[in-house]
């Protein structure tokens, strides 16, 4: 995806950059409103992020001069401002999503990619393939070439979540914040010990393995090495 990140704090700023460009998105940036609001009116993003309070020009102000002038990329808000009555101003102003401050970047990552889905007109997906692995996400089954692979929950969680960024290389952080919600020091070996596992099970006894190692940034779920 391109995505358009609208955020006056530089440490935010740089964050999401970071995370998402180590996800394989392309990133666009913009420190102020008046600067973002061109970049939205001249860029052809997939989707922007955009925080709410900023100087020069607010966040709402940008989303309705976007509608205004017929820009349907899709926009997330960002905001510390999380009441009822914000969170709707926000969606009446033509956001079409909103995250509270502080939030996890996983979290931000999955309701990225349920916009563009949405903005696709695709229906959410009960069935993820990945070369001859499928699961199915209703009856919480894996298989691999039509084999059976029977996982554990957190297994499922994890092959779920590499299924869900195929092709793009995930980080540990990701991985400690969608699968493991924080719950770990990133110095452990968890990862490491459910990834050897997942391995295991969906790679042996298969000419074509599909989970790989990305030395220095983390793993990939790919049929290519």
């Amino acid at each position: 995806m391109k995505i358009l990140i609208i955020e006056d704090d530089v440490d935010t700023r740089r964050f999401l950059a970071k995370g998402l460009r180590e996800a394989g998105h392309v990133v666009d940036e913009a420190g102020n409103g008046e600067d973002g609001l061109h970049q939205a009116m001249e860029g052809s993003h997939d989707v922007a992020v955009v925080d709410r309070m900023m100087p020069q020009r607010d966040g709402l102000s940008i989303v309705r001069e976007m509608r205004d002038a017929g820009r349907a990329t899709p926009v997330l808000i960002l905001s510390a401002l999380g009441d009822v009555d914000d969170r709707v101003e926000g969606l009446r102003a033509g956001g079409d999503d909103y995250l509270v401050k502080p939030f996890a970047f996983a979290e931000l990552s999955a309701r990225l990619d349920a916009l563009t889905r949405r903005h696709d007109g695709e229906g959410p997906a009960t069935v993820l393939r990945v070369d001859s692995l499928e699961m199915d996400l209703l009856k919480r089954t894996v298989h691999r070439s039509g084999r059976l692979i029977r996982l554990q929950p957190r297994e499922f969680k994890l092959l779920e979540f590499l299924m869900r960024h195929a092709g793009q290389v995930v980080t540990r952080t990701m991985l400690l914040e969608g699968v493991w919600d924080y719950h770990f020091d990133p110095q452990t070996n968890v990862i490491d010990v459910h990834i050897s596992r997942l391995r295991a099970k969906v790679d042996k006894d298969f000419d074509l393995p599909l989970i790989h190692t990305v030395r220095g940034a983390g793993y990939r779920l790919s049929p290519d090495s």
